[in-house]
């Protein structure tokens, strides 16, 4: 064994965002050199804090989109001008996305919302939110509503970092593709550390979905997501327990303070650390788990798929300056162009 290479357990292997990524990253490419130059997806975001986190994802997605082939435009604003800024970015027809860096005003109440950070987010247009953070796609998202309109013509957007674990999971064949849509992750269970409205909650919800039975473990409480319903859990029961049960373990909690005993980790499950911090010690996981399959971070699945949201969104509202909804179906549709008097 050569220096400094880590010991395997048998089977066991490091799963690297690069090999998920790629296919995407050509589809992306290729679906961008056929437009024209001029008429490429056009992404704004707006940067309104000085966070080192923020500024450097900034440039990283300016970095990428821009190698795709993709149009990229960063604002920085101030705070208090930002709810001014969206709703001129959601007017601008030549833009296809909109992206906010949070957090801008943390907990901070809001006015409209449980907190001013949760209410910007549905300032963002629904034609133009290519995180799927605003109220409709959040909707759409808890229905298991998986198309904008009621012709089934145009699919929603959903949360970039939610659809890179589910994209990764489908790269390790954890779903059977022989089943519909909605069974395809049915006898499964999965443990979700973390019940973050950006990350957790919605994975949860997406994955039970897509018929697995989802722990949904966070630093209070444990839920079980079974698909449209959420159950409580015995107060004895402890998230080893869920974890040892679990062919699949999302880590997503955002401190590096938190980490989970890799004797844990069921013999040859998958484990998913979202986090930008390790959640789990990743050597020794891959170490002692015999078959087990460790993906240690997940950005650059989450950069190709704002790129893919980007890309829904040209393609399903591009030219319209209006929508109207429809309160009965729960759909929106193109509203017809306003006659001249």
């Amino acid at each position: 064994m050569t220096q400094g290479t880590p010991t395997l357990a048998a089977g066991a292997r490091k799963v690297t965002a690069d090999e998920v990524v790629q296919p995407f990253i050509t589809e992306i490419q290729e679906a961008c050199a056929a437009l024209p130059e001029a008429s490429r997806p056009k992404m704004v975001a707006f940067l309104a804090s000085s966070d080192p986190a923020a500024v450097k994802y900034a440039q990283w997605t300016a970095k990428t989109l821009e190698r795709d082939g993709m149009r990229f435009e960063l604002r920085e604003v101030e705070a208090d001008d930002l709810d001014e800024a969206v709703q001129k970015a959601n007017a601008d027809t030549s833009v296809h996305g909109i992206m906010i860096y949070y957090p801008i005003f943390g907990m901070l109440p809001g006015f409209s919302g449980a907190s001013a950070d949760h209410a910007l987010r549905d300032t963002v247009s629904l034609s133009k939110d290519v995180e799927g953070l605003c109220h409709f796609y959040r909707r759409t998202l808890y229905r298991n509503q998986r198309y904008v309109d009621a012709e089934q013509a145009r699919k929603c957007v959903l949360p970039c970092t939610p659809l890179a674990v589910v994209k990764i999971l489908e790269h390790l064949d954890i779903y059977d593709r022989k089943l519909s849509d909605d069974s395809q992750l049915s006898g499964k269970t999965i443990t979700v550390v973390n019940r973050s409205e950006v990350v957790g909650r919605p994975l949860a919800a997406m994955l039970a979905n897509d018929g697995a039975t989802v722990y949904s473990v966070d630093i209070d409480s444990t839920y079980i997501f079974r698909r449209g319903k959420v159950e409580h859990v015995s107060a004895e029961a402890t998230t080893e327990q869920f974890v040892r049960e679990s062919e699949v373990v999302i880590l997503a909690v955002p401190t590096d303070s938190y980490k989970m005993d890799p004797s844990w980790v069921k013999e040859g499950a998958i484990v998913v650390n979202v986090s930008h911090f390790k959640n789990i010690d990743g050597d020794a996981l891959l170490a002692t788990r015999p078959g087990v399959r460790y993906v240690p971070a997940v950005g650059k699945v989450t950069i190709a798929m704002l790129e893919r949201n980007l890309l829904r969104l040209r393609e399903n509202f591009a030219g319209c300056s209006r929508l109207m909804w429809d309160s009965s179906t729960g759909c929106v549709e193109p509203a017809p162009p306003v006659s001249s008097p």
